[in-house]
């Protein structure tokens, strides 16, 4: 190869795009909801708080009360429709 194709060679080298680095995202614990699992392989915080017994039912009886009406709802749409899948079919 003469210096000339060297030289040809080297520009188109230099000419390619350099590819850019990707930022690897760190996320913290902000004490939101949303699980962050960017630090598992840490050691289990010394801080964390434990609820008791009494936060835990109060959680569960406020989350069933907000869940009673849709629950009978679906049920009587499903009776209903049973009623008149029976009405159909003569069996009533």
């Amino acid at each position: 190869m003469s210096k000339k194709d060297k030289q040809d060679q080297g520009s188109e080298e230099s000419e390619k795009p350099q590819k850019e680095k990707k930022v690897k995202v760190v996320y913290y614990d902000d004490g939101s909801t949303i699980a962050d699992m960017s630090n598992t392989r840490g050691g289990k915080r010394p801080d964390r708080l434990k609820s008791t017994f009494r936060q835990k039912m109060k959680t569960f009886f406020s989350v069933m009360k907000k869940m009673v009406l849709p629950l009978l709802c679906t049920l009587i749409g499903f009776l209903t429709v049973y009623i008149l899948f029976l009405l159909a079919a003569g069996y009533l």
